[in-house]
């Protein structure tokens, strides 16, 4: 059972005062007897001193025997005791408690201790039991008469008298201490009340302070070892508050770095037990859970990256660095950089950082792609141009028959390289963004009429139905004029390529919030299903052959997205094999 410092200081202090009055008593009662014996002593001496003079004075020339018990009784009535006249030869001849008749049957006093003494000493006393009166008394006794030798005067007082005076005595003094032992009591328990009340209240406050609540202070200002107490509390108090709010303020940041960075984070313990995983990671992985306390495997599902925690916990590796290919739910290319946590020569755990390289390696891989597919289209026509211009110039220029034929393929190649060229030259100029835009407010119509005048006689040639619906209160789209009619001339010359003789196109514009939608609906050959995804990369062709006869770079439709993009819209295709394509596209409205 838990006690209070109240109590454990009024129990200490009460029981060091009773010990204190225990002994206290036992030296006064002690002392105190005796000064009251002494003083008994004292009083009776100078009573019975007294008395001897009035016995002197009241015997001479009188009766003896007769006036001295007369005496007697006088003397014992006036001081309250008993008083006895001896004879020089032991004979009583008065006694207070006797009768005249009685006192000729007391036996001699002669061999009595206080009269030996008497005669030894000059005076006398004795404590003893007295068979005459039956009761234990306190004698004292002197001579008397001429030259002190006509007998002896005696007092005796009750031994009892003495015993209740002494049991008086006890009886205060027991009083006065018990007095003592309860005020000291009460004064105790204030005293150790008010020493144990702010200890009482600085423990409660630092039970408050383990509960993270320092708004509580110790009201103290004694200038003593309390007050001491209480101020290093209160500056602990401050310190500790302080160094909590730099840790939860440092902790807010880490937090913060660690939420924005785009890299993944991975703590573990010695163990290999993960102690944190940022919210990169965890998106990259699709971890929802707390992972806390966990494996890798079993938070990520994936065995490469508690291959990577074992590398360097169990086969303790200083640092290393890996690629890693994860497929859940997508794939990815994951740079995993680990390092040891080392303290005191101990391993505690270890950092992985994960970098997400999926992009980087996809844009190494359209590099690859790329450089292969433009030297693949311009080794074509250079070829081409080549072999027709070394045959003319062996000789074939003066064949009238085929030299009109050949310069016109080496023109048609020209082009091509020309038209290639420029599609080059112009995603490069938006990829990069150093192509040059101006924005105003334009109508849709006049930029599409335009445009189908390009392909009027292609669009004749192949007796193609063309429509064109723009309703009323269409409003005007914030685009580059140059640049939204090449998105128009790209998309209207593929649905008149790939649409067969005798097809259709058809226009349709519609607004969607503040956007303008253009939908160009051709009744083509279609796009498979496979190639959708890949259609607007660059030199991606559904029929590479029939791409290249029909004079596509390849290029068109990557130009046509980054325009859009960079217009603030987007661009999407539907279509069917056999039945035809949708290609849309956005702009924000004027």
């Amino acid at each position: 059972m838990k006690i209070k410092l109240h109590w454990k200081l009024t129990l200490i202090f009460c029981s060091a005062v009773m010990i204190g009055l225990f002994i206290g008593y036992g030296f006064l009662v002690s002392h105190l007897k005796g000064y009251v014996e002494h003083n008994l002593e004292t009083n009776l001496k100078h009573q019975i001193l007294s008395g001897r003079d009035f016995l002197e004075s009241q015997l001479s020339g009188q009766n003896m025997i007769s006036d001295t018990d007369i005496i007697a009784d006088r003397i014992g009535k006036q001081q309250e005791l008993r008083v006895t006249i001896i004879d020089k030869s032991g004979a009583v001849i008065g006694d207070s408690e006797l009768d005249a008749s009685e006192i000729k049957k007391v036996e001699n006093h002669l061999d009595r201790p206080e009269i030996q003494e008497v005669i030894s000493k000059g005076f006398g006393i004795s404590k003893r039991y007295s068979y005459t009166i039956k009761k234990y008394l306190f004698y004292m006794a002197i001579p008397f008469g001429k030259e002190k030798q006509a007998g002896f005067l005696r007092y005796a007082v009750p031994i009892s008298y003495i015993e209740m005076l002494e049991g008086r005595l006890d009886q205060t003094i027991a009083g006065a201490l018990l007095l003592v032992f309860l005020l000291s009591l009460v004064f105790t328990f204030v005293i150790s009340f008010v020493v144990s009340r702010p200890l009482a209240d600085m423990a409660r406050i630092a039970r408050a302070m383990a509960k993270g609540d320092f708004s509580r202070k110790p009201s103290i200002y004694s200038r003593d070892e309390i007050g001491d107490l209480a101020m290093a509390l209160s500056y602990m108090s401050d310190e500790i508050k302080n160094k909590i709010d730099r840790i939860k303020h440092e902790g807010v940041k880490f937090d913060a770095v660690l939420s924005s960075m785009f890299e993944g984070i991975m703590v573990v313990d010695e163990k290999g037990r993960i102690l944190l995983m940022n919210p990169s990671l965890r998106k990259i992985f699709f971890v929802d859970s707390d992972p806390e306390n966990k494996s890798p495997v079993e938070a990520v599902r994936n065995p490469q990256i508690q291959d990577a925690v074992d590398k360097i916990i169990k086969d303790k590796q200083k640092l290393f660095s890996e690629e890693v290919t994860v497929s859940q739910p997508e794939e990815k290319v994951l740079k995993i950089n680990a390092a040891p946590i080392i303290r005191n020569d101990a391993l505690e755990g270890a950092v992985l950082v994960f970098h997400d390289i999926t992009e980087l390696r996809r844009l190494e891989r359209v590099r690859q792609d790329f450089v292969a597919n433009v030297s693949h289209e311009l080794r074509t026509p250079i070829s081409s141009i080549k072999g027709y211009s070394e045959t003319l110039l062996e000789g074939a220029i003066d064949d009238k028959d085929n030299v009109r034929e050949f310069i016109s393929i080496i023109f048609q190649d020209s082009n091509r390289l020309a038209n290639l060229i420029d599609d080059l030259l112009d995603l490069s100029k938006i990829e990069s963004g150093k192509m040059k835009m101006t924005f105003s407010p334009l109508e849709i119509q006049p930029i599409l009429k335009r445009c189908l005048g390009v392909l009027e006689k292609t669009i004749k040639d192949k007796k193609l139905s063309v429509s064109i619906n723009i309703p009323d209160g269409i409003p005007k789209v914030m685009a580059d004029d140059k640049r939204i009619a090449q998105v128009f001339l790209n998309l209207l010359d593929n649905a008149v390529k790939y649409t067969g003789d005798g097809g259709s196109v058809k226009v349709e514009v519609s607004e969607s919030g503040n956007l303008v939608q253009v939908d160009i609906t051709d009744t083509g050959m279609g796009i498979p299903e496979q190639d959708l995804p890949r259609i607007f990369e660059r030199f991606y062709r559904v029929d590479k052959a029939r791409s290249r006869e029909l004079g596509g770079t390849g290029l068109g439709l990557s130009i046509v997205k980054h325009i859009v993009i960079s217009h603030g819209g987007q661009v999407w295709v539907k279509s069917e094999q056999g039945l035809g394509s949708i290609f849309s596209f956005t702009i924000p409205h004027a």
